[in-house]
């Protein structure tokens, strides 16, 4: 990655633009304020502000390459759930081969962070971002991209685009997760044609294939092992047929957050190839993780002894409405929070500088700017205190914030995270 690059986010000034920073620090630097080293909760934050724990983040980066090495697996995690070079240089410093990403902003962004390896995790047929990509791949040989294709007019356009770029994009066929899925080639008929389609130009160069276990209808281990194994045959079957021509291994590639474990079985025992096999663990959620959904779905649950996911973010919000025994109203809402799986969930209060458990406190909406609380006789709930709210996918939280502080157990906000989305 770019040290420059990185260097420069430092040097950005602190202002209006982002939400939930000390007022007072208007004019600094971004590296200046890290510097300062203030606390969330007593140096000049204003609510509500959303914050990664510094170690939690670590504990996440540390597990994940720990699995990774492991079970023999290459990781690629996707960025899309953070756009955050900073956590990108982070993931790489970790063990990660690279980036997994959606769409070309994304890899705009990464390549002006200075990553290599980008795997595109989708069929790209805009011809302004292709030509971009070509232009990329000539002036750097040491940038590697790998793009899904699904069909055999997305080869045809791809190649219109590509038109005598120095240098083929390297490709890998997409296998849809079933009938009813969402992207990828449904047959596996049809993808030999869309290898064919890719043979008869050379602007492509077909490197393996890939595809989303967590589209599987009705996903559970079985169904998901089905259709890993599938994939697996797919590679076995282009190898044997020669598929794989000119290039220096097979990429077999699966692996969001829920089904990891699943993906980890099936690519162990993929069968010796004609030539190395980069098997690729795309992953992405495991950054921050959350009170929520991958809470609930992540694979540790059921590996228990390969370790544990820890939940790094805390949206920090302050009461300002206590209209009766049974109802509060915090200042964190749909503008803040992540709300398009789970409702955040109250966890602690902070008053006086004394924090506790939220007891008798539960979420039952959010406005733009307010969450609903429901209180009981329990809760013990002022105007003034402090809310502490976990939150539920990652991808939907990270996308509202900007400048996001990471503080340590303490409360000391040691760096802070530029987002962009």
């Amino acid at each position: 990655m770019s040290s420059e690059a990185l260097a420069r986010l430092a040097e950005e000034r602190v202002d209006h633009r982002f939400k939930g920073l000390p007022p007072d620090a208007d004019g600094l630097t971004v590296g200046e304020l890290a510097a300062q080293r203030r606390n969330l909760f007593t140096g000049g934050f204003a609510t509500p502000v959303l914050a990664l724990s510094a170690e939690r983040l670590e504990h996440n980066l540390r597990l994940m390459e720990t699995y990774a090495d492991r079970h023999g697996l290459l990781f690629a995690p996707h960025g899309k759930t953070s756009m955050a070079p900073q956590l990108f240089q982070r993931q790489i410093e970790y063990g990660a081969w690279g980036i997994t990403l959606a769409v070309p902003h994304q890899v705009r962004v990464a390549r002006a962070f200075g990553i290599e390896r980008v795997f595109l995790a989708n069929e790209l047929v805009d011809p302004a971002a292709l030509r971009w990509i070509a232009a990329e791949l000539a002036a750097d040989p040491d940038f590697r991209l790998v793009c899904y294709v699904d069909s055999v007019r997305g080869v045809e356009l791809m190649d219109a685009a590509l038109a005598g770029a120095p240098r083929p994009v390297d490709v890998v066929v997409e296998l849809a997760a079933g009938d009813g899925a969402r992207t990828g080639v449904r047959t596996e008929a049809e993808c030999a044609a869309v290898a064919d389609a890719v043979a008869g130009v050379a602007t492509l160069r077909l490197v393996g294939v890939a595809g989303y276990e967590g589209e599987v209808p009705q996903a559970d281990p079985e169904r998901v092992r089905a259709w890993l194994e599938r994939l697996v045959a797919l590679a076995v079957g282009f190898d044997k047929a020669g598929r794989f021509t000119g290039v220096e291994e097979i990429v077999v590639s699966a692996g969001g957050s829920a089904w990891f474990d699943t993906v980890a079985e099936v690519f162990a025992e993929i069968p010796e190839l004609s030539l190395p096999v980069l098997k690729l663990l795309r992953s992405g959620a495991y950054v921050s993780h959350d009170d929520g959904h991958y809470r609930r779905l992540t694979p540790f649950n059921r590996v228990p002894e390969e370790g544990a996911l820890e939940p790094a973010f805390r949206l920090w919000a302050q009461v300002v409405s206590r209209p009766s025994a049974e109802q509060a109203f915090v200042n964190a809402g749909k503008r803040d929070a992540a709300y398009d799986l789970d409702l955040p969930l109250a966890q602690v209060v902070r008053r006086d500088g004394t924090e506790r458990p939220a007891t008798g406190l539960s979420v039952t909406a959010l406005s733009d700017q307010h969450a609903w609380l429901r209180t009981t006789e329990e809760a013990d709930l002022e105007v003034g205190d402090w809310v502490g709210l976990g939150l539920s996918h990652p991808c939907t939280s990270f996308d509202k914030w900007q400048l996001i502080p990471v503080a340590e157990a303490d409360g000391t906000v040691v760096d802070y995270v530029r987002t962009f989305f």
